[in-house]
């Protein structure tokens, strides 16, 4: 039984799928599935301890503090198992990655590549994650990560103006594309926040699109995607747990 955690800047997901006999370019089956905030790390041992886990697979940008607190939770429950802390590298389960160092990649985004090579093999891709951050990267027909962009997360960007961020997702839903120009401070505020989230993805959208000469498949994840997807002008694949469903894919590639 696999577990896969997925240790990002505000929370920690966690997996646990139902194991296929071959990979089959589908979201895998999940027997359990759950997060928690980083301040609720210690309840995890109680949530994990139940399941009889043979592999443990990691991905973690959170730091070393977190890492370490999670290996302790992880060497107490399972004390026979060797977790893996996948890192980027030039090479895993059939994506190239041409960072042009590429251990500096985040992991989250090599794997979440990876995750949308596996899904939508054959095809040229836009993989937006929106969480703490939002990431907007390329993936290439012939499975190669060729790069991407970087900037401040909505609620991040929303923070940073000090302004009705508590109510970030009712204001967020209330924002039409085709009506930028808000009449209000508050409204104003997310609606410059999510047209520099939603200009940011069509930007790459169209250039990768243009740099391919070909179609291109734009695919969206992360806690904050729900709230861009209706302000995108163009079809948006929302996949949830991005990441997850890339640790799965590196098990699957690599049983051992």
């Amino acid at each position: 039984m696999l577990l896969l955690i997925d240790a990002g800047n505000t929370r920690i997901k966690w997996g646990i799928p139902q194991l296929a006999t071959a990979l089959t370019n589908t979201l895998p089956d999940w027997l359990a599935m759950d997060s928690v905030a980083h301040t609720e790390i210690a309840t995890l041992a109680e949530r994990w301890h139940q399941y009889p886990v043979t592999r443990v697979l990691v991905s973690n940008v959170a730091g070393e503090g977190v890492k370490a607190q999670l290996n302790d939770i992880l060497v107490r429950i399972f004390p026979a198992l060797q977790p893996y802390w996948l890192a980027s590298q030039a090479e895993l389960a059939g994506l190239q990655n041409h960072y042009r160092h590429p251990q500096q990649l985040g992991c989250d985004r090599f794997i979440s590549a990876i995750a949308a090579h596996y899904l939508y093999p054959q095809q040229n891709l836009i993989v937006a994650t929106c969480g703490t951050a939002t990431t907007v990267d390329a993936v290439s027909v012939d499975g190669v990560f060729t790069g991407g962009m970087i900037l401040p997360g909505l609620k991040l960007m929303a923070e940073s103006l000090a302004r009705n961020t508590a109510q970030l997702p009712q204001v967020a839903e209330s924002i039409r594309v085709h009506q930028p120009f808000a009449d209000n401070t508050d409204q104003a505020i997310v609606s410059g926040c999510i047209h520099a989230q939603t200009g940011a993805i069509t930007l790459a959208y169209q250039a990768f699109a243009e740099e391919q000469k070909t179609a291109v498949t734009c695919l969206i994840s992360g806690g904050a995607a729900p709230y861009l997807l209706p302000h995108l002008d163009f079809d948006c694949q929302h996949i949830p747990n991005l990441v997850l469903t890339g640790l799965y894919v590196v098990a699957q590639s690599s049983p051992s």
